[in-house]
């Protein structure tokens, strides 16, 4: 980083030759905001579980601040329609399908693509065979395997296929998409899924310690209540949500923007509750 020289104002200095890779470079001269706060041109981002609601709103945002995205999903139907809405807005994206819980497809999708930037790990619920309601003590180790494998060891297997690239260039974000149910606990029958996520919070916390001098970052993002489009009866559950709403896909997406950017530089290893004041800290 070049000389430091003190401007007109006192109480700021002027840093010459910063670059919008190194820290800070969301900062002018004078220490104000560029106008490319949250540029993600250049980057490369995969998103998995991608195909529809949450996943398909993070892919629309990452896109819409110049990234070009990888759209991921185990249905590659899917996949392909959130990459042709996306380009058809004016932004880069691709289908690629495959199934986060097989190390090999995740493997040779990745180097495919080549150097990720950015992963969002999204892809969990029940996974495939969809998530049961059911008390734990109802259920059978295949049930709980299932859902386990695709949020926790789903999340390890795209983590594990794009972080070498990552601390190569001394750059990289990483982002997983968890849930209160792994953070808090819940009574609705969900326990192998609050496992599944609870681990993967877990994980990234490690994950971005032993990669905090690498130029990489890993964060976990703990959903809330979530209106997906679909009719169901958390709308009325809504009204003890303390802004009275449930989160949307665009809330998920923007907070996505944030930690994949220059800017989220600073931070790492954090577990952010995003649930409408659910969960006040």
């Amino acid at each position: 980083m070049g000389q430091t020289l003190r401007s007109q104002h006192p109480d700021r200095c002027i840093t010459p030759f910063r670059d919008r890779h190194s820290p800070g470079s969301h900062l002018d001269a004078v220490g104000t905001y560029r106008g490319d706060v949250f540029d993600l041109n250049d980057r490369i981002a995969l998103v998995t579980g991608a195909g529809q609601n949450i996943g398909a709103g993070i892919a629309r945002a990452l896109a819409a601040r110049g990234a070009t995205v990888h759209v991921n999903d185990v249905v590659a139907e899917r996949a392909q329609q959130v990459a042709v809405a996306i380009r058809q807005d004016g932004g880069r994206a691709e289908a690629t399908p495959f199934d986060v819980t097989d190390l090999d497809a995740v493997a040779t999708a990745v180097a495919g693509i080549g150097p990720v930037d950015v992963l969002v790990a999204n892809a969990g619920n029940g996974g495939v065979g969809g998530l049961p309601l059911a008390p734990f003590r109802d259920l059978s180790p295949e049930d709980w395997r299932r859902i386990v494998d695709v949020n926790l060891f789903g999340v390890m297997n795209c983590c594990h296929a794009v972080l070498d690239g990552m601390v190569e260039r001394a750059w990289g974000r990483i982002i997983g998409i968890v849930s209160l149910a792994g953070t808090m606990g819940t009574r609705v029958g969900v326990t192998p899924y609050s496992a599944g996520k609870g681990g993967a919070a877990a994980f990234l916390r490690s994950l971005a310690l032993e990669n905090a001098r690498s130029g990489v970052t890993a964060n976990a993002v703990a959903l809330g209540l979530m209106d997906t489009g679909n009719p169901t009866s958390l709308t009325g559950i809504a009204k003890g949500i303390p802004v009275g709403r449930l989160g949307t896909p665009e809330d998920v997406g923007a907070i996505c923007v944030y930690l994949a950017s220059e800017e989220a530089t600073w931070v790492t290893a954090q577990t952010i509750h995003l649930d409408g004041g659910t969960s006040p800290t």
